[in-house]
């Protein structure tokens, strides 16, 4: 018998790797159209699972893989709040 807890993996929207969800943060498009990063992972929603680190932000936003994930146009304050939020990480 494995004892062990298995490990949910998710991918990374900028990346495309394969990570535990406790190294990615979920950001999600609710019902209304309303974007929030969501920290407890639990929100109702569209989710899209980013690497927290600053490459795959940047990317991201670079590529605009939110905004295609998501559907909706992201505002440039969602990824400020992630870089601040891997800042305080680090």
């Amino acid at each position: 018998m494995n004892t062990r807890k298995k490990v949910p993996m998710r991918k990374c929207v900028a990346t495309g790797e394969m990570k535990p969800k406790k190294e990615l943060v979920r950001i999600v498009r609710s019902k209304e159209g309303e974007v929030s990063i969501d920290l407890t992972g639990k929100k109702s929603g569209r989710g899209a699972y980013l690497s927290l680190n600053k490459e795959a932000v940047l990317l991201a936003k670079k590529k605009n893989t939110l905004s295609n994930h998501l559907e909706v146009p992201i505002n440039d304050s969602i990824y400020e709040e992630l870089l601040e939020l891997i800042e305080k990480e680090n």
